[in-house]
């Protein structure tokens, strides 16, 4: 646990809990002390599940499966809608859409009825409609892009659930618990973190602390991905290597088998060489022959002339 990191925490006023008559007695791990009747937050233990969480959220977008956020509450949508983003990962920031897990099928309807309203658009089908009939298809279209344009993407259900404020977003956890998706939260003094596989005690209601925490975990998913791409990369080369390294096995062994066709191909050659001079010189010894039998024949005639 670094010093540094605590004080960091402790300037963004992550260790403000709620008043100490709204707590939830499952946080009393987490509670450092009381102070004007405010509960306040032991930040080492913080920092430690902080890490704890980072750590496993790194695994999770390194296998390559999608993280959704959820807050819905005022002072945390724009920045988890921004450090979601970022990190390229879907996020609710409006109303929480009831059966937003366990009915995923239904939601993914309305997905692909926003993909249908932009390939009418694209095609020019939505131009034959009556103004009254386009008006309604835009609110439509506008309505449907506030509440699930973030998770136009997600296909299959999340392999993880980031919650700020367990206690707003109750739905999203007890749907998350009933499909056994892990759940990550940033619990304060008032919520139960018994429910939750990865709780961060830190205050969930200032946006410097929200900030913080959500900072430091879009920075884990990151790196997850980054570590993902690396691998992807490596494989690749690796891949192209040994794709490389098969052609010029084939090539060496094309080669090889070339071989001695060339050696038989020369070994011809050389026989043909060696038998031009026998075949040059069987003419002359048949022209010296016939002219031995001629002067032997011309002998006979000049010995029978002289008898």
């Amino acid at each position: 646990m670094a010093n540094t990191e605590v004080k960091d925490l402790l300037d963004a006023g992550v260790h403000f809990g709620h008043l100490t008559r709204k707590w939830n007695p499952n946080m009393a791990p987490y509670i450092y002390m009381e102070r004007n009747g405010i509960h306040i937050i032991n930040l080492y233990k913080t920092v430690a599940k902080l890490d704890e969480a980072n750590e496993a959220l790194k695994k999770i977008a390194a296998s390559g499966r999608k993280i959704l956020f959820v807050a819905t509450k005022k002072q945390a949508k724009d920045i988890v809608a921004e450090k979601a983003g970022n990190a390229n990962m879907p996020f609710i920031t409006e109303r929480w859409p009831g059966g937003m897990l366990t009915n995923f099928v239904t939601i993914r309807k309305a997905v692909k009825k926003m993909t249908t309203i932009d390939r009418m658009k694209a095609d020019g089908t939505f131009l034959t409609l009556s103004k009254k009939e386009r008006l309604q298809v835009d609110r439509l279209r506008a309505k449907l892009e506030k509440n699930l344009g973030s998770i136009s993407e997600m296909s299959r259900l999340p392999g993880a659930l980031f919650v700020v404020d367990t206690t707003r977003e109750h739905i999203a956890v007890a749907e998350a618990l009933k499909l056994k998706i892990p759940i990550f939260a940033m619990v304060d003094t008032n919520s139960d973190p018994r429910v939750i596989d990865y709780a961060i005690p830190s205050n969930d209601d200032a946006s410097k602390s929200i900030e913080k925490i959500m900072t430091s975990v879009s920075d884990a998913v990151i790196a997850g991905l980054a570590e993902r791409k690396a691998g992807k990369d490596a494989d690749d080369a690796k891949a192209a290597a040994s794709k490389e390294a098969a052609a010029a096995k084939a090539k060496a062994a094309a080669e090889a088998k070339a071989a001695p066709k060339a050696e038989e191909v020369a070994t011809e050659a050389k026989a043909e060489v060696k038998a031009a001079p026998k075949a040059k010189a069987a003419p002359k010894k048949k022209a010296v022959k016939v002219a031995a039998k001629k002067v032997a024949a011309k002998k006979e005639e000049d010995t029978k002339e002289e008898e």
